[in-house]
């Protein structure tokens, strides 16, 4: 899995390579007003891009990729990704 985050200033989405993010420009108008999606992530594991959440962007809850052939369960700490630890 790849460890860092890049980050994408203009929507393009060839160019969201694996643990790439693009900030929403409706950044927190959308989804649940508790924890509003936030950006697009490409998973850093299969690059399936998924909607992620404020607290998952701040690291408070783990980010689990959408794909049906994937299960990377992970944390964003700053610009890191760290793998989840099992239980």
């Amino acid at each position: 899995m790849i460890g860092e985050i890049d980050v994408l200033s203009e929507w393009i989405p060839e160019q969201m390579l694996p643990g790439t993010i693009f900030v929403l420009e409706n950044a927190g108008k959308v989804g649940e007003q508790a924890d509003p999606y936030w950006a697009v992530l490409s998973c850093p594991s299969c690059g399936t891009l998924g909607l992620i959440t404020r607290k998952q962007l701040a690291g408070l809850l783990p980010v689990i990729c959408g794909s049906d052939r994937c299960s990377a369960q992970f944390f964003i700490n700053d610009n890191d990704i760290v793998t989840r630890k099992p239980f």
